[in-house]
Protein backbone atom coordinates (compact mmCIF):
# COMPACT_ATOMS: atom_id res chain seq x y z
CA UNK A 1 0.00 0.00 0.00
CA UNK A 2 1.15 3.55 -0.78
CA UNK A 3 0.10 6.51 1.27
CA UNK A 4 1.29 10.08 0.65
CA UNK A 5 1.43 12.20 3.80
CA UNK A 6 2.71 15.51 5.08
CA UNK A 7 4.57 15.33 8.38
CA UNK A 8 4.90 18.46 10.51
CA UNK A 9 7.44 18.22 13.31
CA UNK A 10 7.40 20.47 16.37
CA UNK A 11 10.77 22.05 17.22
CA UNK A 12 11.47 19.49 19.95
CA UNK A 13 11.03 16.45 17.67
CA UNK A 14 12.74 17.68 14.51
CA UNK A 15 15.91 15.81 15.51
CA UNK A 16 14.20 12.37 15.55
CA UNK A 17 15.37 9.80 12.95
CA UNK A 18 11.82 9.17 11.76
CA UNK A 19 12.52 7.54 8.39
CA UNK A 20 14.98 5.14 10.06
CA UNK A 21 12.39 4.19 12.69
CA UNK A 22 9.73 3.66 10.02
CA UNK A 23 12.00 1.24 8.18
CA UNK A 24 13.40 -0.55 11.24
CA UNK A 25 10.37 -0.75 13.53
CA UNK A 26 7.51 -0.92 11.02
CA UNK A 27 9.08 -2.22 7.78
CA UNK A 28 7.70 0.84 5.99
CA UNK A 29 9.70 2.56 3.25
CA UNK A 30 9.56 6.36 3.28
CA UNK A 31 10.26 8.08 -0.02
CA UNK A 32 10.97 11.72 0.82
CA UNK A 33 9.38 13.95 -1.80
CA UNK A 34 10.05 17.33 -0.20
CA UNK A 35 11.80 18.33 3.02
CA UNK A 36 12.02 21.57 4.97
CA UNK A 37 13.84 20.65 8.16
CA UNK A 38 16.26 22.79 10.18
CA UNK A 39 17.45 22.66 13.82
CA UNK A 40 15.21 24.44 16.33
CA UNK A 41 12.51 25.16 13.76
CA UNK A 42 9.25 23.50 12.82
CA UNK A 43 10.04 20.85 10.20
CA UNK A 44 7.93 19.63 7.31
CA UNK A 45 8.29 16.51 5.17
CA UNK A 46 6.17 15.28 2.30
CA UNK A 47 6.70 11.53 2.11
CA UNK A 48 5.25 8.55 0.35
CA UNK A 49 4.92 5.60 2.72
CA UNK A 50 5.09 2.12 1.21
CA UNK A 51 4.37 -1.10 3.08
CA UNK A 52 1.71 -3.47 4.33
CA UNK A 53 -1.52 -1.58 5.15
CA UNK A 54 -1.41 -2.57 8.83
CA UNK A 55 2.26 -1.57 9.13
CA UNK A 56 1.66 1.79 7.43
CA UNK A 57 -1.29 2.48 9.74
CA UNK A 58 0.77 1.49 12.80
CA UNK A 59 3.61 3.75 11.64
CA UNK A 60 1.21 6.69 11.23
CA UNK A 61 -0.18 6.11 14.73
CA UNK A 62 3.36 5.94 16.16
CA UNK A 63 4.27 9.25 14.50
CA UNK A 64 1.14 10.87 15.93
CA UNK A 65 2.07 9.55 19.39
CA UNK A 66 5.40 11.36 19.00
CA UNK A 67 3.56 14.69 18.47
CA UNK A 68 4.25 14.64 14.74
CA UNK A 69 1.24 16.00 12.86
CA UNK A 70 0.37 13.61 10.03
CA UNK A 71 -2.02 14.68 7.29
CA UNK A 72 -2.99 12.57 4.33
CA UNK A 73 -2.54 14.14 0.94
CA UNK A 74 -5.63 13.71 -1.16
CA UNK A 75 -4.97 16.69 -3.36
CA UNK A 76 -4.09 16.75 -7.02
CA UNK A 77 -2.45 19.31 -9.25
CA UNK A 78 -4.92 21.18 -11.44
CA UNK A 79 -3.93 23.18 -14.52
CA UNK A 80 -6.24 25.84 -15.88
CA UNK A 81 -5.70 25.36 -19.62
CA UNK A 82 -7.38 28.67 -20.46
CA UNK A 83 -4.95 30.61 -18.26
CA UNK A 84 -1.81 28.58 -19.09
CA UNK A 85 0.42 30.27 -21.69
CA UNK A 86 2.56 27.12 -22.28
CA UNK A 87 5.75 28.93 -21.24
CA UNK A 88 7.29 25.74 -19.85
CA UNK A 89 8.74 27.24 -16.65
CA UNK A 90 6.98 24.57 -14.59
CA UNK A 91 8.69 21.78 -16.54
CA UNK A 92 12.07 22.86 -15.21
CA UNK A 93 11.13 22.33 -11.56
CA UNK A 94 9.07 19.14 -11.92
CA UNK A 95 11.17 16.35 -10.36
CA UNK A 96 9.19 13.52 -11.99
CA UNK A 97 8.78 15.07 -15.45
CA UNK A 98 5.00 14.94 -15.06
CA UNK A 99 5.00 18.33 -16.78
CA UNK A 100 6.56 18.57 -20.23
CA UNK A 101 6.27 20.56 -23.41
CA UNK A 102 5.23 18.77 -26.60
CA UNK A 103 8.24 19.14 -28.93
CA UNK A 104 6.03 19.68 -31.98
CA UNK A 105 3.24 21.92 -30.69
CA UNK A 106 5.03 23.46 -27.68
CA UNK A 107 1.87 22.88 -25.63
CA UNK A 108 2.10 21.83 -21.99
CA UNK A 109 1.46 18.14 -21.32
CA UNK A 110 0.56 16.89 -17.84
CA UNK A 111 1.05 13.19 -17.00
CA UNK A 112 -1.09 12.97 -13.86
CA UNK A 113 0.10 9.42 -13.11
CA UNK A 114 3.69 10.68 -12.70
CA UNK A 115 2.75 13.63 -10.46
CA UNK A 116 3.74 13.33 -6.78
CA UNK A 117 1.98 16.59 -5.78
CA UNK A 118 5.22 18.14 -4.54
CA UNK A 119 3.71 21.53 -5.53
CA UNK A 120 7.01 22.93 -6.80
CA UNK A 121 5.29 23.98 -10.03
CA UNK A 122 2.71 26.21 -8.31
CA UNK A 123 4.95 29.15 -7.31
CA UNK A 124 6.87 28.82 -10.59
CA UNK A 125 3.87 29.55 -12.83
CA UNK A 126 3.96 33.24 -13.79
CA UNK A 127 0.23 33.36 -14.64
CA UNK A 128 -0.97 31.26 -11.67
CA UNK A 129 -2.51 28.59 -13.91
CA UNK A 130 -1.44 25.77 -11.58
CA UNK A 131 -3.15 25.02 -8.27
CA UNK A 132 -4.18 22.10 -6.09
CA UNK A 133 -7.63 20.59 -5.94
CA UNK A 134 -9.22 17.97 -3.70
Amino acid sequence: MKKRVTLTFPKRTVHMPVTYRLAKDFNVAANIIRAQVAPNQVGKLVVELLGDIDQVDAAVEWMRSQDIHVSLISREIAIDEETCVDCGLCTGVCPTEALSLDPETFRLNFARSRCIVCEQCIPTCPVQAISTSF
